[in-house]
């Protein structure tokens, strides 16, 4: 048998080595991985935490009048003037929705439709950088209404509508409206603070299940809950832990090498 320049038999170094690529491509299938898993798992490390900032959303705009706002919602209202039955007469009210007077008296006749229509916008939501569902937004935020700021109004809307109360109207003399005359509201929708309502779920911000006060047991003879809180357990372990076994395998066996050596 040749002996090798270190003075270690060839086949000794050939056993060395072949042990050496073992546990080098180990440890390169393990390190990849956790290359793979690793962004996953830091994600779902933050799951069941709450959100520390300030829900974030674009503005949005109401193209035909400039109105904006910050909130994730806004609505435009509409109603006109309108003839309604009143018992066995009729009466002048505002109403949202075209009220058919084909069957009304002569003198009673509205407007066959109502020129502008009622619109809704929505934005997108993001707390912390995460997004919150459409479900958890429309369930927690409400439509409250606003008076917006007409500076931005068009020509030709502010040749038709005037300022009266928290929006615009097309009558001439708001307190005598015409049949037909118009009359446009706006709402945003508004989010109440959300710190103590939000958990973070699968990397989107969930709604927090209500904390329920448990009936009162007999501590004898109560049976123990099952454990579940590993959904909310770091999984990093999971990843780092087979890294170091390989490492440490890698080095016991170059250990008995040596050894085998001496």
């Amino acid at each position: 048998m040749r002996p090798g320049s270190a003075g270690v038999p060839a086949r000794g170094r050939g056993g060395i080595a072949a042990v050496v690529r073992r546990g080098t491509f180990a440890l390169a299938a393990v390190l990849a991985f956790a290359g793979a898993t690793l962004p996953a798992f830091a994600a779902q490390a933050q799951d069941g935490a709450g959100p520390r900032g300030e829900p974030q959303s674009k503005s949005l705009r109401d193209p035909d009048f400039g109105v904006t706002t910050r909130h994730p919602g806004l609505q435009r209202h509409v109603e006109m003037y309108q003839w309604t039955r009143d018992g066995a007469g009729y009466a002048l009210e505002w109403r949202g929705a075209r009220v058919d007077s084909s069957g009304f008296a002569p003198g009673h006749a509205n407007p066959r439709d109502i020129p502008l229509r009622e619109r809704e916008w929505r934005a997108d939501v993001t707390l912390d950088g995460k997004p919150v569902a459409r479900d958890v937004v429309d369930a927690l935020g409400h439509w409250q209404p606003f008076r917006p700021n007409f500076s931005a109004l068009p020509g030709n809307m502010a040749a038709t509508f005037q300022p009266e109360g928290d929006g615009l109207g097309s009558a001439e003399n708001p307190l005598e409206p015409q049949v037909g005359d118009l009359r446009i509201t706006w709402r945003a929708l508004v989010l109440p603070p959300l710190a103590d309502r939000l958990l973070l779920r699968d990397g989107a911000w969930a709604l927090r299940e209500p904390v329920e006060t448990p009936p009162a047991v007999d501590a004898a003879t109560a049976t123990p809950a099952p454990d579940d809180t590993g959904r909310d357990r770091p999984r990093w372990p999971f990843v780092v832990v087979p890294i170091l076994v390989v490492l440490v395998g890698l080095a016991i066996a170059m250990r008995r090498r040596r050894g085998q050596r001496a």
